[in-house]
């Protein structure tokens, strides 16, 4: 790791010495190996006051809330250790409460890793005279990337260039207990390699560069950037986007040339509105560079010819309070996808020297049922991606007006999209397809011929596997207020509407954020245990466009709660399951849902797995010295308006634990979180505690060494998914 693992950073030494040392003290080790012995942590209890708009707050967990400051320094102070003591008192209660599961999650973990191909590799993809992929080697956590030159061939079976390792990210990750690279982009020229690494998963990345000639790193690094950097045509400058180091919010945007100190580099757009981040990258086209600035309810795109990086900066349109758009170029035109007078997003093109909004021009309407997510543009196609009843729809015009026709797909419930098309000339769409019973794939569709070439399908490395064996669903649920919510839905073909089955429903329900059906070749543990797995696509996603989105934010929020509650109650009203085998999962926002449905309706669920919730929403979005919290208002509401306090305080599952029986549940976070900050989960789960009146299991488990992700690598982070479903499964009485 980059920063060295002493006292705060917590060196392997110093957890297993607070651990122990706690331990002794309160427990013998005969006490620590019988699940039924193991005692529930208690958090100490130091009352603040907090009071806002005349409400007075009482939290006896804020101590647990350490700086990033606390959190590096060379010595930990006593509030830092208090902390740490918490949390490792809470992982070893969970080993301890889960110990005789152990060998269940093993075989859960073995199974899982066991169906995924270990010497895989992904479908090439051309380009600028080269076929780039990424590849794994059995035993290896982490990709290897690599290229071979190409020559005229169309399909990668047919190219004879030697192999080139551009990054064998094994090799780079040794001696670090996290490793993450960013963005990766290779110069014009193909010689020069930009990538980020991140060794602390705080999502800040250094930047590397490597001369793919030689094999060298060069000199230049800088520090504290959201990943990649963006190349000019010129070979040597590259554009960069920096993070501020307390709010983590992407601010800045730099321009640095090799060679040069970093020192030097010139800040060429800083967004001083801390409820904007900005980024930089360039067009398909590779005529411009482009900075955005963007919030929940407006962007703003900055253009430079890819030529001149040394020249100014021209602003397409400047932001307007509630209007969006993006912008793709095509010639002597930018393309705009924009929610100008269209809920749903239409499509306009303006020209590349008159480009506000008064110079655009209608080229694909508003429709109020169709949402229209995105472009990708070729030299004779436009290839468009919208949504319809809730479903994928990939599209395909031809400039010419000769053809305009969709891609036909014929599974009740799917997930289809266009993947990494960087040729312009070509008339091949590379595009991904999956349903709940499909696993991934891969196609290239000839846009002339209408000729569809299966690629590549996700190998299940498992002799008892056939799609066969499964059946999936669509669902229409009629939630509360008369609103039809859908439900896609998996299991394993013979399961009967008894009540009995155990039933894991899951959902998001926040941004905007569409969750869409997909294979999972790791859900098949579950399904053939005989649960049933399903994705309520609730408000506050964007599944049935725009509004559907609008109707689960700000102070409309509840209805995403509603609608997860009311789904579940149908699942058992139609003899899917019952509430003694109905369990809910969710994870970030997600997990604000799980802790919110849990105050509301308890009784509807035998667990619940929240994996780093966001749950002291007041607290949070009060602080803006958080990471993101400026950037979330147009999300949640900004607490300082006691409009939106009240509002928030009425859900934030933290504020709203009672005394009250609650389910099963278990709560996963990261102690190096940049997201959701791990004291979120510890703080909600020590007021879990003391306010529950029931015997119910309640499970705490930090990563020590991950943040909002989870464990690195390819395999290690199955581990955690081995021990959540064997939380459900030991509820159920599976013991294998």
């Amino acid at each position: 790791m980059l920063r060295a693992l002493t006292s705060a950073r917590l060196s392997g030494a110093f957890v297993v010495m607070l651990t122990a040392t706690f331990f002794i003290a309160c427990q013998s080790p005969s006490d620590m190996s019988k699940d039924d012995n193991a005692i529930a942590p208690m958090a100490k209890q130091i009352p603040l006051e907090l009071t806002d708009h005349g409400d007075t707050r009482v939290d006896n967990y804020f101590w647990m809330r350490l700086s990033d400051e606390q959190k590096n320094a060379e010595t930990a102070d006593a509030q830092t250790q208090d902390v740490i003591e918490y949390l490792n008192e809470e992982n070893e209660y969970i080993e301890g409460k889960l110990a005789h599961t152990q060998p269940l999650q093993e075989k859960l973990f073995d199974e899982i890793v066991g169906r995924i191909k270990k010497d895989d590799s992904s479908v090439p993809v051309r380009d600028r005279g080269f076929w780039y992929y990424t590849r794994y080697s059995e035993g290896k956590e982490y990709a290897i990337n690599c290229r071979k030159a190409s020559g005229d061939e169309t399909r990668y079976d047919d190219c004879t260039g030697e192999e080139e390792v551009l990054l064998d990210q094994n090799e780079l990750a040794e001696g670090h207990d996290y490793f993450a690279v960013g963005g990766m982009g290779v110069s014009d020229n193909n010689r020069i390699l930009a990538f980020g690494v991140d060794t602390v998963s705080r999502r800040q990345y250094n930047v590397h560069f490597k001369d793919l000639q030689t094999g060298e790193m060069l000199p230049d690094m800088i520090p504290v950037t959201t990943g990649g950097a963006t190349w000019a045509a010129d070979n040597k400058t590259v554009f960069y986007t920096r993070k501020d180091e307390q709010t983590l919010r992407s601010n800045q945007v730099y321009r640095h040339v090799l060679g040069t100190p970093v020192e030097d580099d010139v800040l060429v757009f800083e967004e001083k509105d801390d409820t904007f981040a900005c980024g930089v990258y360039r067009t398909k086209s590779d005529a411009f560079l482009v900075i955005y600035t963007s919030q929940t309810l407006s962007q703003e795109f900055h253009v430079l010819r890819a030529d001149d990086p040394m020249g100014e900066w021209r602003v397409v349109q400047p932001r307007e309070r509630d209007l969006e758009y993006g912008i793709s170029h095509y010639g002597d035109d930018f393309y705009i996808v924009t929610n100008l007078d269209a809920k749903n997003f239409r499509l306009m093109k303006t020209p590349v020297n008159a480009t506000s909004k008064e110079n655009w021009e209608e080229v694909i309407p508003h429709r109020p049922d169709v949402l229209l997510e995105g472009i990708d543009i070729f030299k004779d196609h436009l290839v468009v991606e919208e949504r319809k009843d809730g479903l994928n729809q990939i599209r395909i015009k031809r400039w010419d007006g000769s053809m305009d026709e969709y891609l036909e797909f014929n599974d009740p419930a799917y997930t289809a999209g266009t993947r990494s098309n960087p040729d312009f000339n070509t008339e091949i769409l590379r595009f991904g397809y999956s349903s709940m019973t499909t696993p991934s794939s891969t196609y290239d569709h000839n846009m002339r011929t209408g000729e569809r070439t299966l690629l590549k399908q996700q190998e299940v490395i498992d002799e008892n596997f056939s799609p066969d064996n499964y059946t999936s669903e669509r669902l229409m649920v009629e939630v509360r207020d008369g609103v039809k919510v859908p439900v896609s839905m998996v299991y394993k073909k013979g399961t009967e509407r008894n009540g009995e089955n155990p039933f894991l429903l899951y959902a998001y329900g926040s941004y905007g954020a569409s969750m869409d059906p997909y294979f999972s070749s790791v859900r098949l543990s579950l399904l053939d245990r005989g649960f049933v797995y399903a994705i309520a696509h609730i408000r506050g996603g964007q599944e049935m466009g725009r509004q559907w989105y609008e109707d689960g934010k700000l102070l409309k929020k509840q209805n995403t709660f509603n609608d997860f509650e009311d789904v579940g109650r149908a699942m058992v009203d139609m003899k899917y399951t019952s509430p003694e085998h109905l369990y809910a999962m969710g994870g970030s926002a997600g997990g604000l849902l799980m802790g919110a449905v849990m105050n509301q309706a308890p009784e509807l669920f035998n667990g619940v797995v929240a994996a780093v919730p966001f749950v002291d929403v007041i607290n949070t979005m009060l602080d803006e010295t958080i990471p993101l919290t400026t950037f979330e208002f147009d999300e949640w509401g900004n607490p300082k308006d006691s409009v939106y306090y009240a509002y928030m305080k009425s859900y934030s599952p933290y504020d709203q634990v009672k005394a009250q029986d609650y389910p099963n549940t278990l709560v996963t976070t990261g102690y190096w979180d940049s997201q959701v900050q791990y004291w979120e989960p510890a703080k909600w789960v020590a007021k879990l505690r003391e306010m529950k009146t029931d015997d119910n299991t309640l499970l705490f488990l930090t990563n020590m060494d991950a943040g909002h992700g989870g464990q690195s690598g390819r395999f290690r982070r199955y581990k955690e998914t081995a021990l959540e479903y064997a939380f459900m499964m030991d509820l159920e009485g599976i013991t294998e």
